[in-house]
C-alpha cells in the first residue's frame, strides 16, 4: 500500500487493543463483567493476530462502516481516526471510501434481471447480450468496460446492464477502473476489500463475496487472511451495545421521581 502523503491526528484511540469498542465498553464491563469479558476477547483477535496489518484491518473496519449499505457516521470516523494513527494515507483512506460508495451497482444488479424478466421478448434476447452489440454498433461507445475486460476485472453478468443502459454503465464502470489501475492497493488488497464489502452482515451479497474469494486466491490471498476479513464482516455489529450509556441515562430519568422527570420534561 501507498506510504505517500500521511495524515496525523491528535485523537487518543490509541492504543487499539480495544478493537471496535469505544467507551461504552466500561459501563458493559459493569453490567456484565462476563460476557463483556468473552465478547472483548473475540472482537479483539484481528487486533492482536497479527494475520492482517493493523492498518489494514483499520481500512477495512472504515469500508464495512462508509459502505452505502450501512452509512453508520460514528463507526466510519472511529476507523479513519484508527487508520490515521496506523500510518494509513489520505489516498488508502479515501481510495476505501470510493470503494465503499460504488458497491450501489448491485442495486441494478438485483433489477436488471426483473426488467429482464417482466420486458417484452422484443426487446431483449434471453442474456440480453444482443441488444448490447447492437447499441454498440449504432455507435454507442464503452471505453471503460473495453478496459475492465483487458484487466479481466469484467463481470460477465454485468451483460444485461449493457444492453439496458450501455452508456450509463460504461460511465459507472470508469470508476471502478480507477481503483484497479491507481496503485494505492495491490490486487490482493482490492479483492480482500471488496469481500468485506460484499460479505458484511448489511449486504450479504452471496454472488459477489465468492467473486472476490475466487479472485483473492487466484492473486496470491491465503485462506487465513479471507477469514480475518470475514472475521471482521461480524466485529462491527459488536458495538451495538454501544447505546448502554443511552440505557443508564434513561434508567436514571425514569427511576427519578415524578416531579424530578417532569422538571426535565
Amino acid at each position: 500500500m501507498s506510504n505517500s502523503k500521511r495524515v496525523t491526528t491528535t485523537t487518543t484511540d490509541r492504543p487499539r487493543e480495544t478493537g471496535p469498542w469505544d467507551s461504552a465498553l466500561a459501563q458493559l464491563q459493569k453490567w456484565d463483567p462476563e460476557w463483556a469479558k468473552t465478547c472483548l476477547t473475540m472482537t479483539t483477535n484481528l487486533w492482536t493476530g497479527g494475520v492482517l496489518s493493523r492498518k489494514f484491518v483499520e481500512l477495512i473496519g472504515v469500508s464495512i462502516n462508509a459502505s452505502c449499505t450501512n452509512l453508520n457516521p460514528e463507526g466510519t470516523r472511529r476507523y479513519i481516526r484508527a487508520a490515521l494513527h496506523e500510518e494509513a494515507t489520505r489516498e488508502e483512506i479515501l481510495m476505501v471510501l470510493q470503494m465503499a460508495s460504488i458497491l450501489s451497482i448491485h442495486s441494478c444488479a438485483l433489477g436488471g434481471p426483473i426488467v429482464l424478466e417482466e420486458a417484452s421478448e422484443a426487446f431483449l434476447d434471453a442474456a440480453g447480450v444482443g441488444r448490447a452489440k447492437r447499441l454498440k454498433k449504432a455507435g454507442e461507445k464503452t471505453p471503460a468496460i473495453d478496459k475492465m475486460k483487458a484487466l479481466k476485472q469484467w463481470n460477465d453478468s454485468r451483460n444485461l446492464l449493457v444492453a439496458l443502459a450501455p452508456v450509463w454503465v460504461d460511465q459507472f464502470m470508469a470508476a471502478d477502473v480507477a481503483i484497479y489501475t491507481s496503485g494505492v492497493f495491490s490486487t490482493k488488497e482490492i479483492e480482500l476489500i471488496s469481500i468485506a464489502l460484499d460479505a458484511s452482515y448489511t449486504h450479504m451479497y452471496a454472488f459477489g463475496t465468492q467473486r472476490h474469494i475466487k479472485a483473492a486466491l487466484k492473486a496470491g490471498a491465503a485462506v487465513e487472511e479471507i477469514m480475518e476479513v470475514l472475521k471482521l464482516c461480524v466485529v462491527p455489529s459488536s458495538p451495538a451495545i454501544s447505546a448502554s450509556p443511552f440505557l443508564l441515562k434513561s434508567l436514571r430519568t425514569f427511576r427519578a421521581p415524578a416531579n424530578q422527570r417532569a422538571g426535565r420534561s
